[in-house]
């Protein structure tokens, strides 16, 4: 790592929320970067609703920006060293990535290659990682944040930072994606299409080619308007405020850009060699009544199909990581456990283990991807299934997003409950798509299955967007 690189904390007074203008769009009298290097990528992977642990917002330019078609994680290219300035604890991002795989990155890994199935593209790369070298941390448990990068880059965003703080330059505001958007609807997926396709995977599983069938829809609406970063950053802090989530990340890769608001994380690696994974199977919808909402939480608990999909993805995720984990470390530490988030809760597993010497975070992602949670078990039996009855790319939905660091650690979602903003056939518009499904087990009711995946495609939703 260059001796150059050095952090600074930054004034007080700014949420991450506030924070983002300045470090994504290069607002204040002191620009966060050019606008062609803003305009280029930007990206925020965004913890603050949890009220603790980091957030992380960059820009960078072009030539930090590798992406392309198959299966491609970045290695460190520069020896990991500690940033001068920074706790202890704060997130090796420097000298890292981040980024994400989209689903069909898959198609690139041994245990998936099958001639047999047709090629899939879809509008965003299979993989897009940007180098990370200049980045703002933010520490939700104390309110502190950091700029990290070259002296002369961290000057000017603390020189912004002071201006915004002492009210010396008023923050411009965003222009309003929601004015531009206020009254979306997105068609919904056709019923009989996907009850359809419920009942042909329950026939796979009783004729025992599957134990369960993560299948999922796609809706896509074209919207009146180009596309653009700041438009796409506004949409993205609506979206936040009416769904917050552990996960939830922001991606600005020019033509495109990802508003995530993800519940799930896939993997995350300390610098132990420890991993963990936290698989998402079983989802309920909140009540406004609190009786009846801690109520479908408890149902949602004890729900035996509910309890036999989220098993079977944790064994899953057992079987991935054992891949490349130590013989005899991994663990389930809570297995059926419920989470609540703004607008369902989620029957969520743990499984943890430890990496055997040699091997990385992105040899744990190749062990594990796709996840287990947006596929199904056996893992390669059932991705030839999916394909032949969802005949479409996913795309970045059902791939993972997040951030892997210079020393081997990483922290990385799965990427359900996303927006995916892209520009549009014609020109001066945008495309909005969103992606939902879910398990299908022996018991199944293709209605029932239909209702969920509609509730799921809803809570990505910005304020006045809706399902219709």
């Amino acid at each position: 790592m260059s001796d150059a690189v050095r952090a600074h904390e930054l004034p007080t007074g700014l949420s991450a929320q506030e924070l983002a203008p300045i470090i994504l769009l290069g607002r204040g009298p002191s620009s966060a970067g050019s606008p062609a290097d803003v305009e280029r990528v930007a990206w925020w992977l965004d913890t603050s609703a949890t009220g603790s642990g980091w957030s992380a917002l960059g820009a960078a330019a072009s030539e930090d920006l590798r992406t392309g078609a198959g299966f491609a994680v970045p290695a460190p290219q520069e020896p990991p060293a500690p940033v001068p300035g920074l706790p202890e604890d704060a997130p090796a991002l420097h000298g890292g990535a981040v980024g994400f795989l989209g689903y069909e990155a898959a198609a690139d890994l041994e245990d998936f290659r099958a001639d047999s199935r047709p090629p899939r593209a879809a509008p965003t790369p299979d993989s897009w990682w940007v180098r990370v070298r200049r980045h703002v941390l933010v520490d939700h448990r104390t309110g502190r944040a950091w700029a990290v990068g070259d002296p002369a880059w961290v000057r000017r965003i603390a020189d912004a930072v002071r201006d915004a703080v002492d009210g010396a330059e008023p923050q411009a505001a965003l222009p309003s994606a929601l004015g531009r958007w206020a009254d979306v609807v997105l068609p919904a997926p056709d019923r009989t299409g996907y009850e359809t396709a419920v009942r042909a995977a329950l026939a796979e599983i009783h004729e025992g080619n599957s134990y369960e069938v993560c299948l999922t829809a796609e809706t896509h609406e074209p919207l009146a308007g180009p596309l653009s970063l700041p438009t796409a950053l506004g949409l993205y802090l609506a979206q936040r405020r009416a769904n917050p989530a552990p996960h939830a990340a922001f991606l600005w890769g020019g033509d495109f850009a990802v508003l995530c608001s993800s519940p799930e994380r896939f993997l995350r690696v300390a610098a132990d060699g420890w991993c963990e994974a936290k698989p998402i199977k079983g989802t309920a919808a909140r009540s406004a009544d609190s009786q009846v909402d801690a109520d479908c939480a408890r149902a949602l608990a004890a729900d035996p199909k509910t309890r036999a999909e989220n098993l079977m993805i944790a064994d899953l995720m057992r079987n991935d990581l054992s891949r490349v984990c130590r013989p005899g470390s991994i663990r389930v530490p809570v297995l059926f456990g419920v989470e609540t988030y703004a607008s369902v809760h989620q029957l969520v597993s743990t499984v943890r283990g430890r990496l055997r010497p040699g091997r990385t975070a992105a040899d744990l992602l190749a062990a594990c991807f796709p996840p287990g949670s947006m596929t199904g078990a056996p893992k390669p039996r059932t991705l030839e299934i999916i394909d032949r009855l969802e005949g479409r790319a996913r795309g970045i939905y059902s791939g993972t997003l997040g951030w892997i660091g210079a020393d081997g650690t990483a922290d990385l979602a799965v990427v359900i409950r996303t927006l995916v903003l892209s520009r549009g056939e014609a020109p001066g518009t945008t495309t909005a798509s969103i992606g939902a499904g879910g398990a299908i087990v022996a018991d199944s009711d293709p209605a029932a299955e239909y209702e969920e995946m509609l509730a799921k495609l809803r809570a990505p939703l910005p304020p006045g967007w809706r399902i219709g």
